[in-house]
């Protein structure tokens, strides 16, 4: 018998959208939240397994860039994509107050404010790609356009 996996709001607010999507759960290590675990766990490709960062720019203020597991953002493009000459990633102690989510468990959907979101180009490779449900543990598996449509992504390079 499967376990039944609680709907996150990420996971409610596709619904509402009807939007496809599968929750996929996985084995937590609180001593690794690298996206690089998740997809060992998932036994997926680390490049279609994307991690969600909010970035501080000097101009726009924050915004979300998605982007492939096993990468860093490239903070030069990504100020590039959101109209700032400079971003940084933001310290880890605003996540929760500026996005509603922690670190490990944030999702592109569903931040207590829409901000401008932007995904890595390589997604469209893919028929599919996971993103965070909201918690750690679980993940999203859905169509990038369906990603990018909702949450009115912008997709760009993001990575070196």
């Amino acid at each position: 018998m499967k376990e039944k996996v609680n709907k996150t709001n990420a996971a409610r607010l596709l619904d509402k959208a009807k939007i496809a999507y599968e929750l996929i759960p996985y084995e937590v290590d609180e001593h690794d939240l690298a996206a690089t675990h998740v997809a060992a766990q998932l036994e997926e490709n680390i490049e279609q397994v994307f991690k969600t960062l909010v970035l501080h720019g000097d101009r726009n203020g924050h915004f979300v860039c998605v982007i492939p597991g096993d990468h860093e953002v490239d903070l030069k493009l990504a100020a590039k994509a959101s109209g700032n000459k400079k971003a940084d990633l933001i310290p880890m102690k605003e996540l929760l107050p500026v996005t509603g989510y922690i670190r490990g468990g944030c999702s592109p959907i569903g931040m207590k404010k829409a901000f401008p979101t932007f995904i890595h180009d390589s997604c469209l490779q893919f028929e599919y790609i996971f993103i965070s449900a909201g918690v750690r543990g679980l993940q999203i598996r859905l169509k990038p356009e369906d990603l990018i449509g909702y949450v009115r992504a912008t997709v760009c390079p993001l990575i070196g």
